[in-house]
């Protein structure tokens, strides 16, 4: 898959910057800055409890030796809590373990974070040794573990950049969707728009409320900023309006516009159940494309941008999934990089009203 717009130091810098000046109480809070927060937390308390460890050992033992076992106890006990907080969750800790996951989680990310968490705490015990009782060892495991840190930091730094851009109405993982009837052949259609190596692939994802559409939506296309590719989140009715907005890089609050993104996720393109009637049709959808003098650049984008359409219920009666992909093929997108993926059979089942139960909406 090609990106079309990346985030540049340039780009890192200036969110560093906001992120370290000014007062969150009336900015509200960015996962970057939030990220920032989190491993000053881990380095704190990797301080803290070697600091009080020290001063329980400094009466027993030589200072230097206090310091330096204070360090080890508590670097110790966070490999050991971060190797059980990795694997119990995870494998042993849910039900059915590893083969309960529809889609496995993205265990070399996972472990990449623990060590990320793991190189901090190290970082913060020994420091603390070093400032009570100055050892060469001290010394060089904080240098070492410094060094360490540096590519970690920056690659997170980075990624929840590509996180928070898009605008995602929730933090969801590919591996936290859990939907236990869906079929062998549509997982294997998720993970062929998420591997593909090129362009212009179109996802549909049809069904009523509660399916999973949107939570499914956002999970692919969280998996694809991880992998540090461009994406935008909307809903149809914003897109609309987008559609006769003219891109503008000059606004530096603003990575990337709708055009420029690799991954865009249409949400609420139709309700689906309760609703039974489609409010907007392909024909429809096309009129707003072409409504504005950027026509010819919204079919391009369009056609040339991994989008993930959210749309209501489909059944054979009605094809609308046929109707939708012909809608595409008038504007230029093969038919091969056209998938399309019914979670209506999935829907939970209502519960049956009684004394003392309510309907969950």
């Amino acid at each position: 898959m090609l990106m079309k717009k990346t985030i540049t130091r340039g780009n890192m810098f200036r969110q560093l910057k906001a992120d370290l000046g000014g007062k969150d109480s009336y900015r509200g809070v960015t996962l970057t800055y939030t990220w920032l927060a989190n491993q000053f937390g881990h380095f704190s308390l990797g301080f803290i409890p070697a600091f009080i460890t020290y001063l329980l050992l400094k009466p027993h033992m030589e200072e230097t030796r206090a310091a330096l076992n204070a360090a080890w106890i508590i670097s110790a006990i966070w490999l050991v809590f971060e190797t059980i907080n990795f694997l119990g969750p995870l494998t042993f800790g849910k039900k059915g373990g590893m083969k309960s996951y529809v889609f496995q989680p993205a265990w070399g990310n996972v472990a990449f974070d623990t060590i990320t968490d793991l190189l901090f705490f190290w970082l913060g015990a020994f420091f603390c040794s070093l400032l009570c009782a100055p050892t060469l060892l001290a010394e060089e495991i904080v240098m070492i573990t410094g060094l360490l840190i540096l590519y970690p930091s920056y690659y997170w730094y980075l990624t929840k950049m590509y996180l928070q851009t898009p605008g995602y109405p929730f933090q969801f993982r590919l591996s936290q969707w859990n939907t236990e009837q869906i079929d062998s052949s549509d997982i294997e259609l998720v993970r062929r728009f998420l591997d593909n190596n090129s362009m212009g692939m179109h996802l549909f994802l049809f069904g009523p409320k509660s399916s999973g559409k949107t939570s499914l939506s956002v999970a692919i296309a969280t998996e694809l900023s991880i992998r540090h590719y461009s994406a935008v989140y909307t809903s149809a009715m914003k897109l609309y309006c987008m559609f006769f907005e003219q891109d503008d890089d000059t606004n530096a609050g603003v990575l990337w516009t709708w055009r420029k993104a690799s991954i865009l996720v249409i949400d609420d393109i139709n309700p689906g159940d309760p609703i039974k009637e489609d409010l907007i049709t392909p024909d429809r959808f096309l009129s707003f494309v072409d409504g504005s003098s950027s026509h010819d650049i919204n079919r391009t984008a369009l056609k040339d941008t991994n989008v993930i359409w959210v749309l209501g219920n489909d059944d054979e009666d009605r094809k609308l999934s046929a109707k939708w992909q012909e809608m595409l093929y008038s504007i230029g997108v093969e038919k091969e990089k056209m998938l399309s993926l019914n979670l209506q059979r999935f829907a939970p089942k209502p519960a049956k009203a009684g004394y003392g139960l309510q309907l969950q909406s």
